[in-house]
């Protein structure tokens, strides 16, 4: 038997496209696609698809979130990787 905690939890455990995330931050959706490239607005790659975690996307809007910091991956020094 599903109760309204387990719809809420089950709402709360979903992530949003680039469509959900532009209504939220009332953006452009190649706004928020610009963002994700630029590693600028937090997103999880599924496949060829990406998806934004709802709470992430609430702390970057409230200016919570920092873009992480990239590093390159180096190769051995001869560049084969083994």
């Amino acid at each position: 038997m599903t109760n309204a905690k387990d719809a809420i939890d089950d709402a709360r455990d979903e992530l949003w496209d680039a469509n959900g995330v532009a209504r939220y931050l009332k953006v452009s959706r190649s706004w928020v696609y610009q963002k994700a490239e630029e590693g600028a607005l937090p997103c999880l790659r599924v496949g060829g698809l990406i998806r934004f975690d709802p709470a992430t996307v609430r702390a970057f809007a409230r200016g919570e979130t920092r873009p992480p910091k990239v590093v390159p991956f180096r190769g051995s020094p001869s560049g084969k990787n083994g």
